[in-house]
């Protein structure tokens, strides 16, 4: 259960720092640095990333959970 709250927050912290606009070519940029692992703080950006993946993977676990619950 920690690890969920720890989870939560650092979405909530994502999604406060994600408010900058990119324009399309910073957008192009970041997904070629991304390809190449060197943007600017890639362990920090990776370890986000899969964060956001594991928060979306256990929201859809919870969901599954409660229908399955509710037969």
């Amino acid at each position: 259960m920690k690890f969920l709250y720890i989870l939560t927050a650092a979405t909530a912290l994502l999604a406060s720092s994600a408010c900058e606009r990119q324009t399309t070519g910073d957008k192009v940029k970041d997904k070629i640095d991304d390809g190449l692992d060197r943007r600017p703080g890639e362990k920090v950006r990776d370890a986000a990333e899969d964060t956001k993946d594991a928060v979306k993977d256990a929201g859809r676990d919870a969901k599954d959970a409660v229908k399955d619950a509710a037969k």
